[in-house]
């Protein structure tokens, strides 16, 4: 049997998009620098959730630069745990990589808009954009363990278990805290929710993942 070496044919475009993405997120510690001060620190501290959530979180220049950010480096991560699975073709990975960009970031853009629109409907807007707002600030800052995560399997060492473990583990322990701060914080306001925020969880937080899970492992 011979051993079959697994290469990426060109890291050409890999380069150029983490490049750019890097160039985002200097562009937003550059023209926001106190923003990135508060938000470096985020799992240690909620002053960046406390100072910046509010009305027009979301259209906010330095938010979207983030969001930018997360979702480059994220269909990266995705990209790159597929490859390393034998999840995808080791041809067109280019292609492979804008198809996961696409899709993600259309799967953020709808669930927003579903959670804002439930939010209308059930008139309690202002505590579901607050759990969304901080939500996603936890994810951002998980994307710069990402992106080191990405540098690292595409630079140094090429489909490691290890890195992948690592930095999964770190993702959902960064935004583990970020669920454990947010429901202490709304402890007193949220129990008039609670069964709206139980229904909010299991469909549009838990019910994506299972399917994303299943559709995986078959």
């Amino acid at each position: 049997m011979e051993p079959i070496e697994k290469t990426i044919v060109s890291l050409d475009w890999m380069t150029i998009m983490l490049f750019t993405s890097l160039v985002v997120l200097a562009l937003g510690k550059y023209l926001f620098h106190k923003k990135f001060l508060n938000f470096i620190i985020l799992p240690f501290n909620d002053k960046y959730i406390l100072l910046h959530n509010k009305k027009g979180q979301f259209s906010h220049w330095f938010h979207l630069l983030l969001t930018v950010f997360q979702l480059v480096n994220l269909s990266f991560f995705i990209f790159l745990i597929l490859h390393s699975f034998d999840l995808v073709s080791q041809d067109s990975t280019l292609t492979n990589y804008l198809i996961i960009l696409g899709f993600l970031a259309l799967f953020e853009l709808v669930k927003f808009l579903i959670q804002m629109f439930t939010a209308f409907v059930f008139n309690n807007l202002s505590l579901i954009s607050s759990f969304v707002f901080s939500k996603i600030s936890y994810l951002n800052y998980s994307s710069i363990i990402i992106c080191v995560a990405n540098i690292l399997l595409i630079y140094i060492s090429n489909d490691s278990k290890t890195i992948i473990y690592t930095a999964l583990a770190l993702i959902f322990l960064i935004n583990g805290i970020g669920l454990t701060k947010l429901l202490k914080n709304h402890q007193k306001t949220l129990p008039p929710y609670f069964l709206y925020f139980i229904l909010y969880l299991c469909a549009l937080e838990i019910a994506p993942l299972v399917l994303i899970g299943s559709y995986l492992k078959g």
